[in-house]
């Protein structure tokens, strides 16, 4: 059967629904990886779709068997391609390698042997010759939960209807990377970033030492593009933590660029030095609070922001406290 394309749907980042309308809301884990969704013929195949649109079918060699979890029923359904690291949380930098190898299915049939993807299953939009993108999330649900699609890697996780500000909760308790609200009685808008879905990232602040920055380009010219900080604990060597580019006002940028060229140095300051090119180094002396989602297997940041110069700490307090090892 010839399936119709269809573009994923899309959230809006915001926050919780307000108490009084809680019950009018589904929650489910915001998961940490690849969006695909999987067309099932019902001919045993499988084809999996990037949002982009770009098949990665032979990218995820592992996935192939869905092909035949639904018997000759053909379906189009919504989903999350993950790695797990071994707390069984999704892992985007473990996923990273696998992530380009549509080109190289020698390459992705070894690490797909190695460290399996886990496919997370959350929506169905078309069903044995029907569309169901016009039907309420509440009854898509329940036609997706009825299919049964459980298996080696792949599974269709429960979510909570009511409840939200426990579920936030939960996720922050288990360090998963956020929550994705959904109305219930929002249709599937494809391609849409709607506001019947509202994802919500957990972010988490840090403080850290600028030892360098980058040059901006177009009208950041001869300002600091972004800045290179670090961390370390109490009498060890500052290591390099992420390169931060956004979080500033106008004049911000400015005061900081300032402060950036009297504290200027011959010597990069992490240890070991990044790769970094075009970096101007600075001693360490300025202590900047970022915010971040979660750490990568390195330690970097993901996904920093610049809140806010700590002029009220030194650079010893702001070290005092840091781990020794990545969180």
């Amino acid at each position: 059967m010839t399936l119709p394309f269809i573009a994923p749907m899309l959230a809006t980042s915001g926050t919780l629904p307000p108490v009084a309308q809680d019950a009018r809301w589904a929650y489910e884990t915001k998961q940490d990886g690849q969006r695909a969704v999987v067309y099932l013929p019902g001919d045993g195949s499988v084809m999996l779709r990037a949002r982009s649109g770009e098949d990665i079918t032979a990218a995820y060699p592992e996935l192939r068997p869905l092909g035949d979890a639904l018997g000759g029923t053909p379906a189009v359904l919504d989903g999350e391609v993950l790695a797990l690291d071994d707390e069984g949380r999704a892992d985007f930098q473990l996923l990273q390698p696998r992530m380009g190898l549509v080109q190289a299915p020698a390459r992705a049939a070894r690490l797909a042997a190695k460290t399996p993807v886990h496919l997370v299953l959350f929506d169905v939009m078309h069903l044995a010759g029907r569309s169901l993108t016009a039907l309420p999330y509440t009854r898509r649900r329940v036609g997706l939960e009825r299919l049964g699609l459980e298996g080696p890697f792949w599974s269709t996780p429960s979510a909570l209807v009511g409840h939200g500000r426990e579920a936030l909760e939960a996720t922050r308790a288990h360090g998963l990377e956020g929550l994705v609200c959904k109305r219930l009685d929002s249709a599937y808008e494809p391609g849409v970033r709607s506001r019947a879905w509202i994802k919500i990232r957990n972010m988490r602040t840090a403080d850290v030492l600028v030892g360098g920055w980058q040059p901006g380009r177009g009208r950041l010219t001869g300002l600091p593009g972004a800045v290179l900080v670090g961390q370390r604990a109490a009498g060890r060597a500052l290591r390099y933590v992420g390169s931060v580019g956004t979080g500033w006002s106008e004049a911000e940028r400015a005061g900081l660029a300032e402060l950036l060229r009297a504290a200027a140095t011959d010597a990069c300051p992490f240890d070991p030095e990044p790769s970094a090119p075009g970096a101007h180094w600075v001693l360490p002396r300025l202590v900047g609070e970022v915010r971040f989602s979660t750490r990568t297997r390195a330690g970097l940041l993901r996904q920093p922001s610049w809140l806010r110069l700590r002029t009220d700490l030194t650079p010893e307090e702001s070290a005092a406290d840091l781990p020794d090892t990545p969180a």
